[in-house]
């Protein structure tokens, strides 16, 4: 009998509420594919970043089950939240500070990882001389570099202008064909949903809609105040 893969990302029935008592996500559950660009749809207060987080291992639930294939890379929405040295290339090597490395395994990491996202040419780079996209794709190749099998993006493009949204979203899709990553992006923006796999809506704290991005765009569009 052959068996269905296992997916990289499922969480069942999961549920989560703040100390105040303010319910987030009610026995929430979902799926992602491995090898697979998926988008987290929703209004604010839906429970996007919360979820995201959870999968993350940065917030525990209340109840439910979560399963994701380590290791797991977390890009924030202001990616001057998460790139803390000096220089591109130092910022990368530091994520690899508990892995054990020697240099030369640690400057080909880096190398490689900044290959991946096209700016090899950056690595001497200050980063406060960065444009928003850049360091958005700098803490992408910082989970790279940790050979993360998930990528979690929280509205990534949110603080970009609308060129270098669309070339980060791009990017993403690149990476996910090209190295076999799985992805799972939050978003409200509609025209994201050209370059992925599948999409879940959240409403409530609840996965109400999921599967074709086509399809989702377009109820999506008749019914606005849901994205």
């Amino acid at each position: 009998m052959t068996h269905p893969p296992v997916p990289a990302i499922a969480i069942r029935d999961l549920t989560f509420q703040w100390s105040s008592g303010n319910s987030v996500l009610r026995n929430c559950s979902l799926t992602v594919p491995r090898g697979e660009f998926w988008m987290l749809l929703g209004t604010n207060g839906s429970g996007k970043s919360t979820l995201l987080r959870l999968l993350a291992g940065l917030l525990v639930p209340q109840s439910g089950e979560i399963d994701v294939l380590p290791p797991v890379g977390f890009v924030f929405q202001n990616p001057d939240h998460q790139l803390v040295m000096p220089t591109v290339g130092a910022d990368i090597a530091f994520g690899l500070v508990d892995e054990n490395l020697s240099f030369p395994e640690i400057r080909q990491r880096v190398e490689e990882a900044l290959t991946a996202v096209n700016l090899q040419h950056l690595q001497r780079r200050p980063i406060y001389a960065l444009s928003g996209g850049q360091k958005q794709r700098i803490a992408i190749a910082g989970a790279i570099a940790r050979h993360c099998n998930v990528l979690l993006l929280d509205e990534p493009t949110a603080l970009l202008d609308p060129d270098s949204q669309l070339d980060l979203v791009a990017q993403v899709q690149r990476l996910v064909k090209s190295r076999g990553l799985t992805a799972l992006w939050v978003t409200h923006r509609l025209d994201e949903l050209d370059y992925c796999d599948g999409a879940f809506l959240l409403e409530q704290g609840q996965v109400v809609d999921d599967g074709d991005p086509e399809r989702l765009k377009q109820r999506l569009m008749q019914t606005p105040d849901a994205a």
